[in-house]
């Protein structure tokens, strides 16, 4: 018998228990090819969301693939609003609930995405859990996506949002 995808890889999700800012959780997918990762992750928001109705992303497909330590470098050498890489940000409405997700990339290392998933549940990050430099970056990719959100127009009534998946 065949094991399922999902036995082989659970979703990698961290939701805050208490929403104390503007981003609510990280999700961290597999793979690149995120559309294919989407059912696991709406089966995963469903007991607190409920029914999903709509998912809006801040970016769209040709801004290819990302980094966070790119993110974080670039953060550390430009001044101002204009950088030229930003988080990824996942709004997912429910008929319960909404959810803001800081989407992690892919191909982040173990330390770094476990670190941002630490981040996004509101879950110590320090005491050794990590090298210096992987909580520096985490530290400074959360900032960034919590400016990112802020910015962010992703109410379900805004037409402008950058993007929509699925319905």
């Amino acid at each position: 018998m065949a094991r399922s995808r999902r036995a082989a890889s659970p979703t990698r999700l961290a939701l805050a228990r208490l929403s104390t800012g503007s981003i609510d959780g990280a999700w961290w997918p597999h793979s690149a090819l995120i559309a294919a990762e989407l059912p696991d992750l709406v089966g995963a928001l469903h007991r607190t969301l409920g029914e999903v109705v709509d998912i809006r992303i801040n970016w769209s497909a040709t801004e290819g693939q990302l980094d966070l330590e790119t993110i974080a470098a670039g953060a550390r050498m430009m001044k101002g609003d204009n950088l030229p890489r930003r988080p990824r940000l996942m709004f997912v409405s429910g008929r319960e609930r909404r959810v803001k997700l800081l989407v992690v990339p892919s191909m982040t290392s173990q330390a770094l995405g476990l670190m941002m998933l630490r981040t996004a549940a509101g879950l110590p990050t320090g005491d050794g859990l990590a090298d210096n430099r992987v909580s520096d970056t985490a530290h400074a990719v959360w900032q960034l996506a919590e400016v990112e959100s802020a910015q962010w127009r992703c109410d379900v009534a805004t037409p402008a949002a950058p993007g929509k998946v699925g319905s």
